[in-house]
């Protein structure tokens, strides 16, 4: 599902979230933004490739991977949400003044 940050409609967080018996199991949440008419991922936290990592992105297309060592899914899911929530704004900035 998607959950809009700010009323203009182009700053969204991107969720995916498996649960199994009230228990988070897989996750996907992801902070977007619409630039030029293009949405761009910035910030990116999962479970791809077995842990729970955060991906950074870049307009040149590099992706910096950072393991974030938290074990319950429920937990590594409100962290990531709350992460993408208070910091947006400082991940947008760092990635458009890259463009």
């Amino acid at each position: 599902y998607l959950k809009y940050l700010e009323k203009s409609g182009i700053e969204r967080l991107r969720f995916r979230i498996e649960v199994d018996k009230g228990r988070v199991v897989d996750l996907m949440v992801q902070y977007e933004t619409l630039i030029d008419g293009i949405w761009h991922t910035i910030v990116r936290y999962d479970m791809a490739h077995g842990f729970f990592h955060r991906d950074t992105m870049y307009p040149d297309g590099e992706k910096v991977k950072t393991a974030i060592e938290i074990s319950d899914l429920n937990v590594a899911l409100q962290y990531a949400a709350q992460d993408l929530k208070d910091k947006w704004e400082f991940y947008k900035e760092r990635y458009t003044k890259q463009l």
